[in-house]
């Protein structure tokens, strides 16, 4: 369905390939982003408004002058360790400003509304696969942050708002045409730290911790390729525009169902890229669950979305991206 979808958060990993698959797609994306951790060249596919998403003026502005039929919104700080350092910081820009942003959606009357949440709200795991009725117990202040956020959507939709909060797994991979991918400053995801590792581009990876109650002592975690989360947003705005009248919040993990410890994910690295991934081991980082696995059902029933890229896929994206992305 073609539509103006404003993006905020665009300018990132994942907001920039969200952006790609909507204007593959026939729509237009208006990326809002202040451009503090995302990138002016991954703005491809759309115009670029910079903003905060806390400031009520400029998101007015933005409003009025696209009028967007949806909001998708990835704007927001992901590290997990930082958050523990910084919670407040945390809160209050992943949180607090959201507010804002929520608010305009409903002052300007937006037919469907996307979150970019997480599944490290679920905090350790009670089962082997983590649905969405699975108890939220978040252990960092970034997943309390976005557990705030589906709280403010869910109050939201008493007013009429249709909103989905999308729980990733560990977004990885990048877009298998080269023109984007993930390029943090400071890089802390798996995927590209251990690719950089074995093509030379930075130091040895430091895989933290060793001592959690997995089979091997070190994290286990849902990898999901970045592309098949844009299409995933796709695919909830058209289940929200064609949603009952009245207001609605869902709830959709978004991974995999298949499960990979760190080891395992640097061992396939090392055996794709044909070149070792040199590595160290350091403690644990705060605010890390032994183990992150999804159930996927409720997405692929209730959105009509199935992932169709594996892990060897999103690694050997990764290499080819790490290659060639700007430094």
């Amino acid at each position: 369905m073609s539509r103006t979808v404003l993006v905020a958060g665009g300018a990132g990993y994942i907001g920039s390939h969200v952006c790609k698959a909507l204007a593959d797609a026939g729509s237009v994306p208006v990326c809002y982003d202040t451009l503090e951790k995302g990138h002016a060249w991954a703005v491809k596919w759309g115009p670029l408004e910079r903003g905060d998403i806390g400031d009520a003026t400029r998101l007015d502005e933005v409003f009025i002058r696209h009028r967007p039929a949806a909001v998708v919104h990835l704007a927001g700080y992901i590290e997990v360790g930082e958050s523990v350092r910084q919670p407040k910081r945390y809160l209050a820009n992943n949180a607090g400003k959201t507010d804002a942003l929520i608010a305009a959606a409903l002052r300007h009357h937006v037919e469907a509304f996307v979150f970019s949440s997480t599944c490290a709200v679920y905090g350790i795991p009670q089962t082997d696969l983590l649905a969405e009725t699975h108890p939220i117990a978040p252990i960092s202040p970034y997943a309390e942050s976005k557990v705030r956020v589906e709280r403010a959507l869910t109050i939201a939709a008493g007013h009429g708002l249709h909103a989905a909060s999308l729980r990733y797994f560990n977004a990885a991979g990048a877009d298998a045409g080269g023109e984007i991918g993930e390029a943090h400053d400071p890089e802390t995801h798996l995927l590209p730290l251990a690719a950089d590792a074995a093509l030379g581009l930075g130091p040895a990876l430091t895989l933290l911790g060793t001592d959690y109650p997995t089979p091997d002592g070190s994290c286990v975690r849902d990898f999901i390729h970045v592309s098949d989360l844009a299409q995933a947003h796709l695919k909830a705005l058209d289940w929200l525009v064609s949603a009952p009248k009245g207001g609605v919040h869902e709830i959709f993990n978004l991974g995999s169902g298949t499960g990979y410890s760190v080891l395992q994910a640097v061992a396939e690295t090392a055996r794709i890229a044909g070149l070792p991934v040199p590595h160290s081991f350091g403690p644990r980082r705060p605010g890390d669950s032994p183990k992150l696995v999804g159930d996927v059902t409720k997405a692929r029933l209730g959105l009509g979305w199935q992932p169709t890229r594996d892990l060897a896929t999103q690694i050997e994206d990764t290499l080819r991206w790490r290659r060639k992305m700007p430094r």
